[in-house]
């Protein structure tokens, strides 16, 4: 078996809320795979040293080149910019990771409105506008958009009814989104994740990525770089017949077991 159809090499690809965690990681493998990387945050200061990085680990002609660019995904401005920024620079646009996330815990009687759509218009709205803003450029020469949704979307989490509509919306997007644009050859899908070792997740419950065996099946918490092979599959000619999806990848899954009669 060829592993060919697996590369993302000579791609551009926008990978947003790549300041940390998964999209760091993403953009990180992207660019260590060939791809040039364009990495955004809220503020340029969180995401310069991931662009450095990269451009580190590239200067002996191995990998692709990172550029920072600092963009609000919910001021469409800002969108439109960093689109411009990453098409001047790279010349074209290839993939677009829609990773950029918030949110909190709260029940849904303590959400008030501001929390309310603060959550949905950076979860879903920002994935519209970056969507929207990159569409004209993907449909060029064909290319994949990758949403991150959440388990919170695909089957609801308590205190997160906020944020779990929000993914839902997202989910609803990506199957919507990808049958209109099936025949401009643009792929879109999604990933949903459930617990996976990010430094706020390492902080609110105390597991480190280092402690994490991927050799282990029988777990509920992944890794970045997990989440990573995920999201190269669905940017590379491998996964060119996988169109509309959204990929649950949450470890053994919560199974609600039969009462005793």
């Amino acid at each position: 078996m060829t592993t060919d159809r697996f590369s993302v090499d000579g791609q551009t690809a926008i990978v947003t809320g790549a300041s940390s965690g998964i999209g760091k990681t993403v953009a990180e493998r992207f660019a260590a795979e060939g791809a040039d990387v364009v990495v955004c945050s809220r503020e340029q200061g969180n995401v310069d040293p991931v662009a450095e990085g990269i451009n580190e680990g590239s200067a002996d002609g191995d990998g692709g080149r990172a550029l920072a660019v600092e963009c609000d995904v919910t001021d469409r401005d800002a969108v439109d910019a960093l689109v411009e920024a990453t098409v001047e620079e790279f010349g074209g646009l290839d993939c677009l990771v829609n990773n950029a996330g918030a949110s909190f815990m709260a029940s849904f009687d303590d959400v008030s409105e501001n929390g309310w759509e603060t959550i949905v218009d950076i979860n879903l709205t920002g994935t519209y506008h970056c969507t929207q803003a990159a569409g004209e450029h993907l449909k060029e020469g064909g290319g994949t958009v990758i949403n991150f949704a959440s388990v919170a979307g695909t089957q609801g989490s308590p205190m997160m009814s906020h944020y779990g509509a929000a993914k839902a919306g997202v989910v609803n997007l990506t199957t919507s989104l990808s049958y209109e644009w099936a025949g401009e050859d643009v792929r879109v899908n999604c990933i949903a994740p459930g617990f996976v070792a990010t430094p706020g997740v390492e902080s609110q419950m105390g597991v480190s990525a280092e402690n994490i065996d991927r050799g282990e099946v029988e777990r509920r918490i992944g890794t970045t770089e997990e989440i990573a092979d995920l999201a190269q599959f669905l940017a590379a000619p491998a996964s060119s017949y996988v169109v509309g999806e959204t990929v649950v990848a949450q470890g053994v899954p919560q199974v609600m077991e039969t009462p005793e009669v």
